[in-house]
């Protein structure tokens, strides 16, 4: 189509998945890209895991911060650093389908949507496939993704033709500044729509934000009551929707137990 996706990929400490998500890029039928992937002050080998596969592809650009902030300035540095009509977001450790950026273009520009989410697999700390599909609903608008938290980092795309890039700079929150991001842009009246299919892989790992539970349960409560500004009504009945919802989705590791 010849529409650049902008890929946004903040790392740290990523070492042992980066080659693998990076690769899965590489391997999209769609080849209009760029990633660009913002280092926030690792540790490890990230850094030069990726320096080094940048040298051999020119799409592939490598920044990194001068202090470890979060993967939110981590992102907004590499939306300012963006060129392309549609902004993507992959995290360090998941995976997309070969024909992810195939489909998921196609899908926004045919029916002319500025925010999409494409449906996404769980695979654990491995790659081993969790058994737990997470399809998306077919229309979002804000209250809608309140009750109905679905999005996930790894199937969002937006349209910058349609939706001004203003909105897709995250607040400065350590946790859940995604989901502030995505009400962000279905206040100001877009809507998501969901991509049935399954294009991309989510990896749960033990060490990853959301796999605490306790301090996830208080990042969204905090989304809810301070960064939302809701009700303590309404902030409750989102908020047991998010556990009836977080519970669901984890359903698998009691299989896996088994």
């Amino acid at each position: 189509m010849g529409e650049l996706v902008s890929i946004i990929t903040p790392t740290f400490n990523s070492a042992k998945y980066i080659e693998k998500t990076i690769r899965s890029v590489q391997n999209q039928t769609y080849q209009d890209w760029e990633m660009i992937i913002v280092d926030d002050c690792s540790t490890d080998e990230t850094y030069n895991i990726v320096r080094k596969i940048a040298k051999a592809d020119m799409r592939i650009h490598i920044f990194e911060q001068d202090k470890n902030a979060g993967a939110a300035m981590a992102r907004n540095r590499a939306l300012d650093t963006s060129s392309g009509r549609f902004i993507a977001y992959l995290d360090a450790d998941d995976i997309w389908l070969q024909d992810k950026l195939e489909k998921q273009v196609s899908f926004m520009v045919e029916n002319n949507y500025g925010f999409s989410c494409a449906s996404y697999e769980v695979v654990d700390d491995k790659g081993n496939d969790l058994n737990k599909k997470i399809h998306m609903l077919p229309k979002v608008d804000y209250i809608g993704f309140l009750t109905n938290n679905l999005l996930q980092t790894v199937g969002i795309m937006v349209d910058t033709n349609i939706v001004d890039k203003k909105y897709l700079i995250m607040p400065d929150m350590r946790r859940r500044q995604d989901a502030a991001t995505w009400l962000q842009i279905l206040k100001a009246g877009y809507k998501c729509y969901g991509l049935n299919e399954v294009l991309g892989q989510y990896r749960r790992t033990d060490n990853s934000l959301s796999s605490n539970k306790i301090k996830a349960a208080k990042g969204v409560w905090h989304l809810y009551r301070k960064t939302e500004k809701l009700s303590l009504a309404f902030s409750c009945y989102c908020f047991a929707r998010y556990i009836v919802l977080a519970v669901w989705k984890r359903i698998y590791w009691r299989e896996k137990v088994r």
